[in-house]
């Protein structure tokens, strides 16, 4: 009987209609990274919000808050910040302080982190929800309407045009198995429109887990508009020996473009980058120049780099390890996706880790190799020493914290609505963690 019933159940599909709009005329082309992120002066801060749901959303916000309490100059560094990734839950916070920036942090604790964003969602477990899985998602476009409504506003990537910080939303396009990256190179790979596309809808798709909700759908229209992508691509396609995240994420941009796909289908984030680190990967592997993907200028002046992964990853949790039955049904699900996802980020934390330091001393043998004629023309000032540039790299998580406090944390559920107790545990939380990165106090005190 319950087969018949599923059988029937899926015979109808559950999916999203794409809402992303073709371009009108060519647009210049541009490298993943070639202008961002962008950097004033000699200090440049990035920051990545890894997954998570409200509490991935919550321990960053913490960070933001406590950047504000850091005076530099005649500001805080939270002015400062060049550049968020976002992803999964961490990307609700990203997209919300790119947009709102300072003003975020007087009410996107209520506006977001308070509210139970589960309100719209089917989150039963029901015959009836069984079969919604089957059929591509329990959930199609309740989320990113709610997100729309309840805090974006029908905001478009318009509104971070031109604005410092730079934002990446980051989702997973699960047939070429590559990050997607919200920005102009990929939507110029669609031949579509990013400035028109609602930021709710990325969001969404950057928080699209599998199963519980169906995937995020974009249109390519090929030839379209003439677009041009950067010669990289072509060079990365057709070179075998290209590095490989390089390599697949230039061939979907390429399908994307030479009608190859005629839909793009988004999840989570998390599935192939759950702490944002690709597009950042992808433009120094992808650059031409050694000081790439900063501008020559930028590169020739900058002297302290901080890259900060906000990690609210979850810990081991469970008790199947100590009986010899298990794990079974979801928690079978979840065991074999945390195992995926951690043993990702993992590889791609260290291999950012090696990628940045690498650059790093690239970016210093071009200063120092710079003729007395390209300093003048950069205006560089009396007294700049071409090796006086240094990056930091540090990941802060939970475990800063200590046990038990860590354990408590790490306990709390990957849910969109979450107590407020649990909430304010995780804004202190994430305040907390960051000062103790000694990392970041070592950066502070090269500024």
């Amino acid at each position: 009987m319950m087969v018949s019933a599923l059988a029937v159940a899926g015979c109808a599909s559950v999916y999203n209609l794409p809402s992303n709009q073709p371009l009108t005329a060519a647009q210049p082309a541009n490298v993943v990274g070639a202008t961002e992120p962008v950097s004033e002066g000699d200090l440049l801060l990035a920051l990545s919000f890894s997954g998570g749901g409200t509490r991935a959303a919550a321990f960053s916000f913490g960070v933001l808050n406590e950047l504000d309490r850091i005076h530099f100059g005649t500001a805080t560094l939270l002015d400062r910040i060049d550049f968020v990734s976002g992803v999964s839950g961490g990307s609700v916070t990203a997209a919300y302080y790119g947009l709102k920036r300072r003003g975020a942090l007087a009410d996107f604790r209520e506006r977001f982190l308070l509210r139970n964003a589960e309100e719209g969602l089917r989150t039963e477990i029901s015959l009836g929800n069984l079969g919604r899985a089957l059929r591509g998602g329990v959930n199609d476009s309740q989320f990113p309407r709610w997100l729309d409504q309840n805090v974006f506003e029908g905001a478009t990537f318009s509104a971070f045009r031109d604005n410092r910080p730079t934002i990446w939303i980051n989702a997973s396009d699960i047939y070429n198995r590559v990050p997607f990256i919200f920005d102009k190179t990929a939507f110029d790979a669609l031949c579509s429109d990013i400035g028109a596309y609602k930021i709710a809808d990325a969001v969404a798709a950057s928080a699209a887990v599998p199963v519980a909700f169906a995937p995020i759908v974009l249109e390519t229209f090929p030839g379209g508009c003439g677009a041009r992508l950067p010669d990289w691509i072509e060079r990365a396609r057709s070179n075998p020996s290209t590095q490989p995240l390089l390599r697949s994420y230039a061939s979907a941009l390429g399908r994307y473009q030479d009608g190859g796909m005629k839909f793009v289908k988004l999840l989570d984030g998390g599935l192939v980058d759950n702490f944002g680190l690709s597009g950042l990967s992808i433009g120094i592997l992808g650059a031409q120049r050694p000081f790439e993907p900063l501008g020559e200028r930028q590169a020739a002046r900058v002297r302290r780099l901080m890259f900060l992964v906000v990690d609210a990853g979850r810990g081991a949790s469970g008790d199947w390890a100590n009986r010899l039955e298990g794990p079974a049904g979801v928690d079978l699900v979840e065991a074999a996706a945390d195992t995926a996802i951690d043993a990702s980020v993992r590889s791609s934390y260290a291999a950012f880790s090696a990628l940045v330091n690498d650059w790093t001393n690239k970016v210093r043998r071009w200063r120092c190799g710079l003729s007395a004629a390209d300093r003048a023309r950069l205006g560089l000032p009396a007294g700049w020493k071409c090796n006086d540039v240094v990056a930091f790299v540090d990941r802060i998580g939970f475990d800063r914290l200590g046990a038990p406090r860590s354990g408590l944390l790490e306990a709390i559920p990957t849910r969109l609505a979450l107590p407020a107790e649990q909430v304010d545990m995780l804004i202190e939380g994430g305040a907390d963690a960051l000062r103790k990165s000694t990392a970041f106090q070592s950066f502070r005190q090269g500024l």
